[in-house]
Order: C-alpha cells, then structure tokens, then sequence
C-alpha cells in the first residue's frame, strides 16, 4: 500500500488500550500506508484525498492486533500426546521425538501454528525454537519463511540446549548442540535474519532453553551475546516446583538468583511461565524491568500452578500472554488466553479482584509488545504506530446482548474476526486466512504428523 493511499473504518467500537485506556463507542479510524493516521469518535473527517477503500464496521470491536510473546511451533505436530503429565514427565514422553523433527516438519508446523494465531486476531507472533537435531536442515530458516509468508510481524527465539541426558538434561544428546556450536549458529541466525529498521517485520532474540537443559556457560555467554549484539534474551524460568528444586540442588539458589548469576534480568529480557515467584523474585523483575510471558492454559494443562500476575502487574512487571507450545495447548489460539488469564488468575489469592477485562486486553496487546520490546511501534491504537489491528465482530448471538464489548471479547466466546490487519495489509477476512490456504495448511500438518510418529516408532 503507498503511503498517501488511505483506509477507513467507521462506525465500530474502539479500545485504543492506549496508556489512558481511551475508548469510542463508536469512532473511526484512517490507515495511510503502514501506519495509523488517526482515530477517533464519530464518522472519518470528510474530504480525505486518495481514501481507496471504506471499511463500515457497525457491530464491532476494534483493538490493537493481539501479541503472542511464547510458543513453541514445533509442538504442532504433537498435539493431545502425554495429556495427563506433569513438565518433566511430558518432557521426558515427548523429547524422544521432538528430537526427530527435520525441515519439512518445523515448516509445517510453523504454518499450522501462524494459522491459528493469525486467524484469531494475532499480529505478532513468535517463536521459541530450541531443538536442532543434527542433520535436521536449516529450522530457523524454515520458521521465518513460514512467517513471512503469513504475513505476521514475527520474532524467533533462537533457542539452544547444550545438556543432554548425558550430561543430567532431558533431551537425548543428539538433539542439543555443543556450547560453541549453538553460540555460533545463534549469532548467525541474527545477523542473517534480525531487521533493526522502524516496522521491523523479523527479529531474532538469543533464546538458550532452561536451567534444566543449559550449561551455565550457555546462559552467561549467550546474554553477553546478545548484548553484543544489541537483541533480546528470551528463556523459561520458575515454571513448576520441580524446576526449583532443580535449581537449589544444582546451584544452591533458586532460579531468579540464578538468572541474575548469569546476566539474566533486565529490560532487555523475558521469560515464559515465572509460576513459582516469591516477593522478593517479584521484586526482582520489577527493579530490574525483566518480563513475563504468561501463558495460563499450558500452565493448567501442566499442572504447574497459578502465576502470581496481579502482584507481577502492581509491583510494576511487565507482562504478555503467551500461546506456549500446542504439546501444552492444544488449541493453539491467544485469543482464548485472554479469558483463561482472567479467571485463573481469579482463582489465586486476589480472587474476583485479580484482573479485569481490560487488563487482560492490555495482557495481549500493549503488555505483549513492551516485553518484546516494541511497545513504541505496536499494542495500541494510536496516530503514528504501525497498523496493526483487528475488527472483531459482536453482534452475533454469542456476544450481541453483552452490553460492553471488551467485557463480550475477553468474557464471551471467542469472537469471529471479520478482518485483521499487519502494516495495513489484510491478513485476514470473515474468519479465514487471506495469506494461505488453511486445508492446505491442515493436511500437510497431518501428514507431517504422521511422518514425524512412523519416524519416532509411535505408529
């Protein structure tokens, strides 16, 4: 789209989750080029030169695009296996074949996975991708070309394990890489891929896994990396019980003293999960500015616990929603997060005062682009931020007689998206992926499956 070429949209409701929450029962808005010119109550201004197109949106929501800060692509093709294990139990069930993955596979998993986030409102996707069995082709590659062709605004966590089961991990030794081997492939990977210019479509963070399957050199190195060379740090932590006792067993001290041994708080850091926090953990982040990606449905499906996100968001935290690997939630979508974030954080200390509808909007808007760093350009609807932005529609049975359409969108039932938008470019329309043929997606996602089960002896 040129820049001076225009669209408007009239006539819906709007929730800028801007840093004073404005919303218009009914406004507009005007999109020039990549950007968002402006928004407003009422009806566009009239005389607009080159307006190329009129959206009237009566009937729905608008809100920033949602913002998924942790997944795991790869997972697509194992879904509904190991259902009734906890973390470290379904890691060791399912790492046998997760080590089996090749290229092919981790394409096809990552259009399934882009599928369902896109077409759910997601605008920003990322990845965290840590498997790289030897002999399995170039992944990172393969992911991003998925997401290019998507059409989503993307970040791969180049992920690292360099602790295999020899060594006290959980992965089978032929699917971790040594220390200098994943140093080397993960400062390739930025300086092929990672775009510092404004509108940045593809970044690259340095990603190593987990305590649990990383060297302590690894951590420290791969975070004097990334500052090197100027990316984000991105790993799990605090997610389960066990994981803390790992941490005390092996290091004598839990896991944020051990991030912070390691280089591993700051602005420029977040990390996935952070169930297991204490005061002073939670204090931490907050001095530090570190980040959290809450992904609440893995968190259940895995029995790890209830993180502690109303404590996380007073103490000042910054936090996003997180799909996690489809392996630990199976449904695949961010848009669901926004309900399960709320009533399971409902369901912890703070009870019915935990999160409100549009906190748990900001979750997966403006809460997921400050952690990845984006914050100046995406998450809100603003005048000069990149058009990012999805109409959700709600006067259809399953919302029409709720009243306020935040409270509809994050109480209600996952509500259809009439259109979505990346730069300004629709991505989505009616529900259904403008980019990419989605029974195309589905049946090369079972077939990859399938190869991927014969292949690990499962069938």
């Amino acid at each position: 789209m040129a820049a001076d070429r225009r669209t408007v949209i009239e006539n819906c409701a709007i929730a800028t989750v801007d840093v004073a929450d404005t919303e218009y029962a009914t406004g507009h808005l005007v999109l020039a080029g990549d950007r968002i010119e402006s928004l407003g109550p009422g009806p566009a201004p009239e005389g607009l030169e080159n307006v190329t197109r009129r959206i009237d949106a009566t009937g729905h929501l608008a809100t920033p695009g949602l913002v998924n800060t942790h997944h795991h692509f790869y997972q697509w093709l194992t879904r509904g296996l190991a259902t009734d294990h906890n973390l470290f139990d379904w890691l060791v069930a399912l790492y046998p074949t997760w080590a089996r993955i090749d290229e092919a596979m981790v394409h096809a998993a990552a259009q399934g996975s882009l599928a369902m986030m896109a077409r759910g409102g997601v605008t920003t996707a990322m990845d965290h991708h840590y498997v790289f069995p030897r002999g399995s082709g170039d992944l990172s590659e393969a992911i991003i070309t998925a997401a290019r062709d998507m059409g989503v605004r993307f970040t791969l966590a180049r992920g690292s394990m360099d602790r295999g089961e020899s060594d006290g991990g959980l992965p089978p030794d032929f699917a971790v890489e040594t220390l200098d081997d994943a140093l080397a492939a993960t400062e390739e990977t930025v300086r092929r891929h990672h775009d510092t210019s404004p509108g940045a479509m593809t970044q690259i963070a340095v990603a190593p896994c987990s305590p649990f399957s990383v060297s302590t050199e690894l951590m420290r190195q791969g975070a004097e990396l990334a500052r090197r060379l100027g990316v984000r740090l991105h790993t799990h932590g605090s997610e389960t019980v066990e994981e803390e006792k790992f941490c005390h067993e092996l290091f004598g001290m839990g896991p944020t003293d051990y991030f912070a041994s390691t280089g591993w708080l700051g602005e420029d850091v977040w990390m996935a999960h952070c169930v297991h926090m204490n005061d002073s953990d939670i204090a931490a982040f907050a001095r530090t500015g570190t980040g959290v990606a809450h992904c609440p449905s893995s968190n259940a499906r895995l029995a790890a616990g209830i993180a502690r996100v109303p404590d996380m968001l007073a103490a000042g935290v910054p936090v996003g929603l997180g799909v996690d690997g489809t392996a630990s939630n199976e449904s695949g979508e961010l848009h669901t997060e926004l309900r399960n974030a709320l009533l399971i954080n409902r369901l912890g200390a703070h009870r019915e005062k935990a999160l409100t509808a549009r906190q748990a909007l900001r979750l997966g808007t403006h809460g997921g682009a400050r952690v990845l760093g984006r914050a100046d350009e995406i998450g809100s609807l603003e005048p000069g931020k990149l058009a990012d932005l999805v109409l959700w529609r709600m006067d259809t049975l399953a919302h029409a007689s709720i009243a306020d359409p935040v409270t509809a969108l994050v109480f209600g039932a996952a509500a259809p998206v009439t259109a979505s938008f990346v730069n300004g470019r629709q991505i989505v329309e009616n529900g259904r992926l403008l980019t990419a043929d989605e029974d195309a997606v589905a049946r090369t996602t079972r077939a990859e499956a399938r190869r991927l089960a014969r292949i690990a002896g499962q069938v």
